[in-house]
Formats: C-alpha cells, structure tokens, sequence
C-alpha cells in the first residue's frame, strides 16, 4: 500500500491536540524525530513485532522511504473511513417514467435518500474506523440504553439489551475493510472469530444506541462455527451477509417495501398508485392536489390499543406521549394528524390538557375528525462548560428527527392515519422544532404552523429542496422570536415553494415582498409567487411573544391556523 510522496523534510511536525513542534531541522534531526513519532503510533495501535528496514540514522534516505510507506498504512489503519456497501437504483411508476422525490429508507439501518428528477438514487454506508484500542470490558452509559453492558473476553462478545435497540456489530480488518456486520438482539454471547476465516487482527466496532466502543481481537486462521446464543434466538448463526429491506415511498404512491439480501447491487423499482385515488384526481411526482382523497395508514382496520399516555423510545432517546383520539373514532376511517410541540418551560401534558393544543382541539370538526398528539421534549445535551442544557429539543443533533420518524411510524401502524393530512404546530421553541422538521420531512408532512419561530439555535438539516405548506405569527414587538429571525426561517421555505418552471421544477419566492403591520389589526399576508397545493401565510401583529395573539380582545391565531390546516 505504498504512496510514493516526495515531501520537504523540513515540514512541520504535528503530535497531539495539534501543537506544533519545530519549524527547520537539519536531515539527521528530522530522521530521529521521525522515528520516535512512527514507533510511537505503532505501538498505540499494538503492532509491535514490525522489522524496520533501518537500523541507524545514517541511512537518511532508506529511512525517509520506510517512512513514508509504513506511515501511509499506519495513517490508513487507523483514520479510514470504508464503503461498506452501495446501493443505486431507478423508481419508476407503472408507466416506466421517474418519480422524482421519493423517499428511499433502509428500514433496519435507517439510512434514506431521495430519488433525483430521473427518479435515481445512491445509498451508501461509511464505517470511519477510529485509532484502535484494547478494551477487555466495557459498561456503556444507561442513558443510551437500557440495561447496557457488554464485554469482550479472548474475542468473544458478552451482550445484555432488553429493549428494541439492536447491539450492532461492524468487523474490520486491519486496512479497515469491512468484514461483517450484524445487528443482535436480546442478550446473549458470540464468538467474533467465527465470521473471520483468516488469520490475524481485527478490530470490532460494538455500538448501542449512541454509545461505540471499539475492541481488537486475533483469528488464527480457522473457521468459527460457535453460534450465537440469544435469550431470543438461540441457534442464529453471526455469519457474513448485510440485508436489509428496502421502503420507497412517494406522494401518490403507495409504500414499496422489497427484501434484499446483498445491498452492493443496483435494482429498478416500480410503484402503483395510491388506491385510494380517486378516478379523474389529479397527480404530481410530488405533493398532492388540493382536496385529494384520504390516503389511509397500515393502521386503518385496527382497534386502537394506544394509551392517552405512555412512553415512546425514539432516536434512543425515551418520550412521553400524550394522546387525544377523536370522539367515536371509527377504526375504518383514515383521520388527519395533527403533532402539538411544546415550548420551553412548557410540557406535552400542557400542550395536550391546559392549551388543548394550542386551542385547535376546540375549533369546529377538530374533535370528531382530527387524532392530536403531543410529545415531550428530552435533552441529554451540554454546552461547552459541561453544563446540561435546557432546550426542550435537541440543538446539536438529528435524535430528535430521528424520533419523529419513528415516532411517526409508529402511528401509522396502529391508528387510522390519513397520511397525506399530518401536520406540526408549535409555539417559541415548538415552533422552532416544527420548522426544523420542515426542512426536511416534506414528504411525510403537508405543513406546519409555527407561532412565533425563528431559525436560530435548533438543529437545522440540509433542506431537501422541495415544498411544504406553512403558515407562521410573529409579534413586532416580539424581543425573543424577532421578526427579522421569523422572516429568515419564513425565506428558507419560500426558496422552495415558488411556482414550478417549464422542467417541473420549483422556483424561488423570496423575492415578493409580504405586506406586514404597520398599525391597527393584525395582518395575515397568503404569498401569490408560490405553488397554490404549497401555500405561505405570513401573520404580524401589535404584539410580543404568544401564540394566542387577540384583536379587539378575540384570538385570531388559532382560527386562522386551523383554517389554513383544513383547506387541504
């Protein structure tokens, strides 16, 4: 694995946290110094039996080639990063053309994409492969997982995990190629060995939840047949192989889900559309016309055996859940979905009693025709001095999305859910959560209400770059949520709402300017450069910080928004 690199020798030299030692050494000196720092990532990774080519400092130049070749492999050892597989593939409909936008998931892994405008897409896994440790035994956090402990003893694995979180297993092998990987469940042991058939050392990265240690253990060659022994399954085999099944889903569509057995493999998918609908309705490659008939959940057909509050494991983290079904729900009947998140200093409880979702519970049909849920939001986060934040939602990562999908799954799967009408409101930090769900939850939300929102300190993904229906409020005197931080998370939807162009594709509308308060009532502004199934209302008013902002003494803002929810 030698790279031919013709580097100065007088180039900085970097150990440790990044201090930087020396500026000009004579060749001699730069020699020696090399030296103590090759031996010292050597032994740090446990390769201590390697025959260097140099005995001495006299042979600067052979030195400078063993150099440079063993430091490439100790480099590539230990910072790699390895493909573990890649999936590509096309989505057509029944007619052989693309669907663009659909989503692509790996249900088991979790990993998704979107197809492109020719209806393809890519997927692949990245392994990065830390500096390896010995580690003998290991008692990971209990707030990743419950229990939680694993050890490793002579390459074999202990494991102990109750709950449907998969201790995950990745084997590499010393140029960080993967070698296997597999995901147990319950408690039980495996003999790591017995997916390596050659000899050497290995290194396996043992992951549960959030938390990831990595451990070393040597193969003699042989061929392992111990099996795996699970509370839950005691004769599965740890063998090689990385299956998944694979779930496409697209507006108009309904759900592909196919079993594959080897993920390095390119497939061309095909979906029929939604049974439900109706004849003569209007179709897009994404979104769905305005007043399109209900798409019903798996759930539809089920009796409800949901609580109105329990608890819910969602991007490892546990939520409560509060749950407010409608009045005589017909198990049968596919029911819109309304998500009420709650603010800082607020609770799910509040949100779903007190402020019966912020008013919309009351608002005429919501309680016969609308399922409302509220969850709690949990942070384990820090700041920079160690401190535990208390954010509701989480700022610094994806958890909380990945909550929301499952969470959002979830539902489907047990109630009656009319897919095509789900939709988060918020107010203050909720709405921040609703908005960041926004940029990137477009194709299982048609929109989101924020009542005062800004798109600071949240956690932000990468907008996917297509449309979703939003409404936001914002006081002008507001000094938490301003109106300048309201107008910026406002924008970062118009920039993909703007009427599609001759391609199909969506334009920007940040360019019309929206009317706003300038005295008087309350001014709600409907933008008219955007597509009419992706509408942006934008509501100021004489007011701070609320979401039941008033005119003459009567609220306005929770009609206005539940209006906006139901026109679709």
């Amino acid at each position: 694995m030698h790279l031919p690199i013709n580097l100065p020798i007088n180039l900085p030299i970097l150990l440790f946290d990044g201090v930087k030692f020396s500026t000009t050494f004579n060749k001699k000196a730069a020699c020696y110094v090399t030296f103590i720092f090759l031996r010292i990532i050597l032994v740090l990774i446990g390769i201590n039996k390697l025959t260097l080519l140099v005995e001495g400092l006299e042979k600067e130049y052979a030195m400078k080639r063993v150099f440079y070749s063993v430091f490439t492999v100790v480099l590539a050892t230990a910072f790699s990063t390895a493909s573990a597989f890649k999936l590509a593939g096309t989505v057509t409909d029944e007619s052989g053309g693309p669907v663009s936008g659909a989503l692509v998931k790996l249900l088991a892994k979790g990993d998704s994409t979107q197809t492109d405008k020719d209806g393809k897409f890519t997927l692949h896994e990245k392994e990065e492969v830390s500096l390896p440790y010995e580690k003998k035994e290991v008692s990971l956090p209990s707030g990743s997982f419950k229990p939680g402990h694993i050890s490793v003893n002579d390459g074999v694995l202990h494991y102990a995990q109750s709950s449907n979180t998969p201790v995950q297993v990745s084997i590499f092998d010393m140029t960080g190629n993967l070698v296997l990987r597999q995901d147990l469940f319950g408690s039980g042991q495996v003999d790591l060995r017995q997916g390596v058939s050659s000899q050497g050392t290995f290194f396996a990265k043992v992951r549960v939840g959030s938390a990831v240690e990595t451990v070393r253990f040597t193969a003699n060659g042989s061929q392992f047949s111990s099996v795996v022994r699970q509370d839950n399954s005691p004769k599965a085999l740890l063998k090689s192989g990385d299956g998944d099944t694979l779930s496409v889903s697209a507006s108009g569509f309904e759900t592909l889900k196919t079993a594959l057995g080897n993920l390095d493999t390119t497939v061309t998918l095909k979906l029929k559309k939604a049974s439900s609908v109706t004849p003569g309705e209007q179709t897009y490659a994404f979104g769905y016309a305005m007043g399109n008939a209900p798409t019903p959940s798996k759930g539809c057909g089920k009796d409800n055996m949901l609580k109105d509050n329990f608890k819910f494991t969602g991007g490892g983290i546990e939520h409560e859940i509060y749950l407010t079904m409608p009045e005589n729900y017909d198990k049968n009947k596919p029911y819109r979905l309304v998500f009420g998140m709650h603010y800082m200093g607020g609770s799910a409880k509040n949100v779903a009693t007190r402020e019966a979702y912020y008013g919309l519970r009351n608002q005429s049909g919501a309680k016969e025709n609308t399922i409302f849920v509220a969850p709690h939001g949990y942070t384990t986060e820090t700041d920079r001095s160690g401190k535990e934040t208390e954010n509701p939602w989480r700022c610094g990562d994806d958890k909380d999305h990945i909550f929301f999908d499952e969470f959002l799954t979830y539902l489907n799967e047990n109630l009656c859910v009319d897919t095509s009408r789900v939709f988060s409101v918020g107010f203050s930090f909720g709405a921040m959560f609703s908005n960041s769900l926004a940029q990137d939850f477009q194709h299982r939300l048609r929109g989101v209400v924020v009542f005062a929102t800004m798109d600071q300190v949240i956690y932000l993904p990468k907008n996917k770059g297509l449309p979703i229906a939003w409404m936001g409020t914002v006081g002008m005197g507001d000094e938490l949520c301003t109106p300048k931080l309201g107008r910026s998370a406002r924008d970062r939807i118009l920039k993909n709402n703007g009427k599609p162009d001759a391609d199909g594709n969506f334009t920007d509308a940040r360019g019309e300017e929206a009317e706003e308060y300038s005295g008087g009532k309350h001014v709600c502004y409907d933008y008219k450069t955007v597509d009419p199934r992706f509408p942006v209302k934008w509501c100021t008013f004489d007011g701070k910080h609320a979401y039941n902002a008033s005119d003459d003494g009567k609220v306005w803002t929770t009609p206005t928004a539940w209006e906006f929810i139901t026109q679709f």
